[in-house]
């Protein structure tokens, strides 16, 4: 009986070998990753001019200043981009739970109210 050859179906002598990769070699050690990459690129120094004298600060920070530069001068889509990475850094910055105050007139009129209610509960 003829093998098959096709789509899925190698011919038997161009399969790998049981135990032999495709990729023998592998990532190469030292190969770093796209976040690692974009990490580093943007913490690196750059030299800009802020109110004429020259000043060292990171490529993020330099973006950051530019997108709110932009939005700060009518731009709406830095304005819509700025927003949302705010709310996306800063959320998990915010507390959880809101604590509500209540007034001392408002307690005395929330308490009164309770004490109303509970007397009425007690005649059913």
């Amino acid at each position: 009986m003829t093998e098959r050859i096709g789509y899925k179906r190698p011919p038997r002598a161009t399969r790998w070998k049981k135990g032999e990769s495709g990729n023998p070699r592998g990532r190469q050690k030292g190969t770093l990753n796209l976040k690692t990459e974009l990490a580093l690129e943007l913490g690196e120094i750059i030299q800009i001019k802020e109110g004429g004298a020259p000043k060292k600060i990171t490529k993020q920070r330099a973006l950051l200043k530019a997108i709110t530069a932009k939005a700060i001068g009518g731009d709406s889509r830095a304005a819509a981009l700025l927003i949302n990475l705010m709310m996306r850094v800063l959320e998990t910055d915010l507390p959880q739970t809101e604590e509500v105050r209540v007034a001392a007139e408002d307690s005395a009129i929330i308490e009164a109210f309770l004490q109303q209610h509970q007397s009425t509960d007690g005649n059913k």
